[in-house]
Parts: C-alpha cells; sequence; structure tokens
C-alpha cells in the first residue's frame, strides 16, 4: 500500500491523501479505517473527519463506492487492477495521539488518517510526503530518500507518528547501540544543556534494568503548545509528547513535566509495545481487544516512570516521595474504588473510556495500577529478603513473552510473583486487583518493613 500526503490548503486544516492499491485482483475492494488506535484503550471515531472519498482507475475513471458501516467502505473493481483512493482528512486535533496541519508543521498519526486494504495489512507499506524541499521530517519509519517513508507493514505504519515542518529542533543522544532523537515542533528554546543529561540519565538507568532495548533508534516527539498542555502516546520506536506553553518549558514545573512524561513513554517502548497482553496480540483494530490488564501497562508504567527518574538522580527522595504522595491521593479521593475494581476498569476503557463516567464508578488504571505494581515491588522484595524485585517480573515478561512473541495474561504476572517472592499472593491479585478490599493496610504493612509509613 502506497500513501501519498499533501496539505495544499493548510489553513484548512485538510490534508488531502491519496492510497495507491496495485494487483487488485478481486471484483470488489473492502477497505477499512482503523476504529481505535494503540496507545489509547478505547474506541474512537476517525472516519468522522473524513470530508469526501472516491475511488479511481490508474486513468483516473471512477469505480463505484458505498460505505458499508462507519469505517468501512466496498469499492466496486471491476477488471482494473490499479485502484487509487482519494480523500481528504481534517487535521486539527494537536495533541499528542491525532493529527495538525498549518502552514509551519504536517503532523500526522496514520492510525488516524490511513485507511487499508482488508487483505493487505502484512505487506510494505510507502508513505510519500509532498512537502517543501526545505522541511525536516522527524519519525521512527525508514527513510528511503527525500519524502519518502517505508514501514515494514501497515501494523509499523500506524505506529509511527511523522513531523515534517519548516523549524524542527533536534539533538540527539547515544546509550549503548541505539540512538535517541529528540525533536521540538513549535515555539520554544529548547536549552539543550539542560535536556539532554537526565534524559541520557534516565534512558540508561532503563535500559540497564530491562537488559537490552527492543529497537535501535528512537525518537522523542514533542509538540509545544502556546497554551497550558499535558498528554503523551507510546509508539514502538518513538512517542508524541504534547506540553505547553512553550515560553515555560524550561520552567521548573513544566521542565518536571516534560521528563515524567518521557521517562513514562519509554518505559512503554518495553511494557505494552513489546510486552504486550495476549489479548492484544496481534491488534485488531476494527473491534475492542478488551484486556483486564491495564492496571499492568498503563500502572506499571506509572509507577517506574517515577522510580526511574529517582534512581537516575533527577528527582531528589522527597520529590518522589511527593509523587507517590499524588497517587495515594487521587486513590483515595476517587470512591469509584469501592465500587469496581482496577482489573474491571481496565476493561471497561474500552466501554466508556478514559473519563471518570458516572460518579464514583471505575478506578483509574494509572494511579491504582501504580500502587499495584508498589505494592508488588515491596511484596516481593519483602519476601525475599531484597533478593528480588517488580524489576525481575518485567525483565521476565520482557525475554520469555516479548522476544518469543508471546503475549502474557494475569496468571503468568501472578506465577512470576510468587516464583520470585516465594510467597501466596493470592490476596494481591484477589482482594486488591480483582476486587474492592481497601489498599491501605496493605500498603501500611508493607511500607513499614522498609522505614516508610502513611499518615492521613
Amino acid at each position: 500500500m502506497e500513501y501519498r500526503i499533501s496539505a495544499p490548503k493548510p489553513n484548512t486544516r485538510m490534508v488531502e491523501i491519496e492510497l495507491h492499491l496495485e494487483n487488485v485482483n478481486d471484483d470488489t475492494l473492502n477497505l477499512h479505517q482503523p476504529a481505535w488506535r494503540p496507545g489509547r484503550y478505547e474506541m474512537g471515531n476517525f472516519a468522522r473527519n473524513i470530508q469526501k472519498m472516491g475511488a479511481f482507475t490508474e486513468s483516473g475513471h471512477p469505480l463505484p463506492i458505498q460505505k458499508i458501516s462507519r469505517d468501512h467502505w466496498k469499492v466496486e473493481c471491476g477488471d482494473t487492477t490499479r485502484v487509487i483512493i482519494r480523500y481528504n482528512y481534517y487535521a486539527a486535533q494537536p495533541d499528542a495521539g491525532a493529527c495538525w496541519v498549518d502552514s509551519s508543521l504536517l503532523y500526522i498519526n496514520p492510525v488516524h488518517c490511513c485507511i487499508y486494504a482488508d487483505d493487505r495489512l502484512h505487506l510494505p507499506c510507502k508513505l510519500i510526503l509532498d512537502i517543501p524541499d526545505s522541511w525536516e521530517i522527524a519519525t521512527g519509519l525508514l527513510r528511503k530518500s527525500g519524502k519518502t517513508l517505508q514501514a515494514s507493514d501497515f501494523h509499523q505504519l500506524v505506529d509511527s507518528p511523522v513531523f515534517a515542518g519548516a523549524d524542527l529542533k533536534h539533538q540527539k543522544y547515544s546509550v549503548g547501540d541505539a540512538d535517541f532523537h529528540i525533536w521540538f515542533a513549535g515555539d520554544c528554546l529548547p536549552d539543550w544543556d539542560k535536556i539532554i543529561p537526565p534524559f541520557k540519565a534516565f534512558t540508561e538507568v532503563q535500559m540497564k534494568m530491562m537488559n537490552g532495548f527492543p529497537v535501535r533508534d528512537y525518537h522523542f516527539m514533542i509538540l509545544v503548545l502556546p497554551f497550558r498542555f499535558y498528554h503523551g502516546v507510546e509508539h514502538s520506536n518513538s512517542t508524541v509528547l504534547a506540553l505547553g506553553p512553550g515560553s515555560g518549558i524550561m520552567n521548573d514545573d513544566l521542565f518536571n513535566d516534560l521528563m515524567g512524561v518521557a521517562s513514562h513513554e519509554l518505559f512503554h517502548t518495553w511494557n505494552v509495545k513489546a510486552i504486550r497482553p495476549a489479548d492484544m496480540l496481534p491488534y485488531r483494530y476494527q473491534e475492542e481487544n478488551y484486556s483486564r490488564l491495564g492496571w499492568v501497562y498503563e500502572g506499571f508504567t506509572t509507577y517506574y516512570g517515577d522510580l526511574i527518574l529517582a534512581r537516575s538522580g533527577f528527582f531528589s527522595s522527597k520529590t518522589y516521595f511527593e509523587e507517590l504522595n499524588q497517587r495515594l491521593q487521587k486513590h483515595y479521593d476517587n470512591y469509584g474504588r469501592l465500587n469496581l475494581s482496577v482489573a474491571d476498569s481496565s476493561f471497561d476503557t474500552w466501554i466508556d473510556g478514559y473519563v471518570p463516567g458516572i460518579p464514583n464508578r471505575k478506578t483509574s488504571i494509572y494511579d491504582e495500577g501504580s500502587l499495584i505494581a508498589c505494592i508488588l515491588d515491596l511484596f516481593i522484595r519483602k519476601n525475599s529478603s531484597g533478593k528480588n524485585s517488580l524489576d525481575d517480573v518485567m525483565r521476565s515478561l520482557y525475554t520469555d513473552f516479548a522476544l518469543q512473541n508471546r503475549g502474557y495474561r494475569e496468571s503468568d504476572v501472578r506465577v512470576l510473583t510468587e516464583q520470585l517472592s516465594g510467597a501466596d499472593a493470592s490476596f494481591i491479585f484477589e482482594d486488591l486487583i480483582n476486587g474492592t478490599k481497601e489498599y491501605l493496610p496493605v500498603l501500611q504493612e508493607l511500607l513499614h518493613e522498609f522505614g516508610c509509613y502513611i499518615s492521613k
């Protein structure tokens, strides 16, 4: 599949897209647009951003095209073997997970705007950008030549956002065999001497903990906005971070936000991009990929995002405990914890998204998940006399599951926890993760073992 993308009238926020398909052998061609995006485990409605769509032969002759459902089209191809689909997409959502275009930046998340043919997900994809020669390109995709990008298949394409712009700011650093690129798009003045050392430090800690890195190059793509904003989305070898305002991005509070979301999203390179629940392997783009494991893929990542900043020296002990206190406060402020377990809440992100929903209905896979990670970490450390920790669980999930292209299940996390601790963890998995029992007594007891306590 070959995609050609242009934005001849950027102030309209419209992106024009052509999908070129060769070797079409069937009379009927089924096209889909993804119904959700990896990194946001809820159903989306990206098709609402398409203004018009047409199907044509190579010579420009129109082909019959009919919309079958919200994001499903059927093309009657006749005897033609080359089909061109032309459509435009409204790119007006400046956050870390969507698309945006203006006179100086083309920002594309292909999962939002690239439709696909049913039987071609496994085939190579090409992305050709119609942009000025002076513009730079930031992406985790392979740069074939000039403005042409290559993906090994559709899965890689839709997991690879693209910045193309007139004034991208760029620096890089290396850790081991991997190169790490930092890109800023937007109005800001990055202080590279302040940025690079802590980025490199938390990268080194993560790679040392996990005994390697899943990819050879990685791109931090930072969309700088003129208003207060904080958002991040993970991808296999990149992340988009949306932060603002640009005028304050090097100031302490916003810089701490930058470090926090960058550490969090980098850890996702292992946890959920490589280490993936069996329910999501492979991704099924047209339906819910229900999973009860959001407390692992988001909660553990939240826990380690902060902990690794402490291990790398960016967070002081005081700052780290302030972050932990915020998680505790959010937990106790949310009475949904009394009604829906964190495992059930993980499942229900597919039903009503990441918003709280009706009052006191569900918990947060981030906040409660990070507290579960803390409980499991302390439980393993206590019962193994400090020989093992949650780090070992993560390493085992990486080596024994991700590197073997196997998805994990809750039972695998429990088995690893009990093997590494040498203790029965049923009360954690049954009462706290799959139940709504109170966290505080368990946290109090475990923290006390390590010289800490919770005061209310």
